[in-house]
């Protein structure tokens, strides 16, 4: 699904551009993903793990684009990718009122109102997808993301002991959160 594009106003005065990912932004896309999990523990893959053949990248935008149920976002800062954020509903009658969603910023990105403005885009697609209920995971010690969903309503409602092993072996929990639509 293709998202309409829009500009934000950043805390430090500059503009950001939301956009819809373009199967050009491939590479600068692998290169985005590589840092953004080298920054933090709180990503579920490690930049070994985004590496990845460009083509493959392509056909994932590619089918991001042209899907009905899904829906990713890119920011944009000074021509620089600074940020991804997707949403997903099933296509299952038992469970099509449900969205999932994931955000990521890179650090130097951070504490600059992008997280809050593609949380809050993520909300209104929700509400004009008809969805009931928007869902999200975030790891133990994520304090940062834990404070902005709570900011944007989302309610930590279990918890998964031991669901995340950092590469030094220090398990953590897995929150599952949720918020009405």
């Amino acid at each position: 699904m293709i998202f309409k594009e829009k500009e934000i106003k950043l805390k430090d005065g500059r503009t950001a551009l939301l956009r819809s990912p373009a199967v050009s932004d491939a590479e600068e896309m692998l290169q985005y993903l590589i840092k953004a999990a080298g920054e933090t523990p709180f990503l579920l893959a490690t930049p070994e793990e985004r590496a990845m053949p460009i083509e493959r990248e392509e056909a994932f935008l590619q089918e991001m684009r042209g899907s009905e149920t899904k829906m990713m976002i890119v920011c944009m800062v000074d021509g620089k990718l600074a940020g991804t954020c997707q949403i997903s509903r099933s296509p299952r009658c038992r469970i099509r009122h449900r969205g999932s969603i994931g955000i990521a910023l890179l650090q130097e990105f951070w504490g600059l109102g992008i997280g809050t403005a593609m949380m809050t885009e993520l909300i209104s697609t929700a509400e004009d997808w008809g969805l009931q209920q928007l869902e999200l995971e975030v790891i133990e010690g994520n304090h940062r993301a834990i404070r902005l969903y709570e900011k944007m309503g989302f309610e930590t409602v279990s918890a998964t002991p031991n669901a995340i092993r950092l590469e030094d072996g220090t398990l953590l929990k897995d929150f599952l959160m949720v918020r009405k639509v």
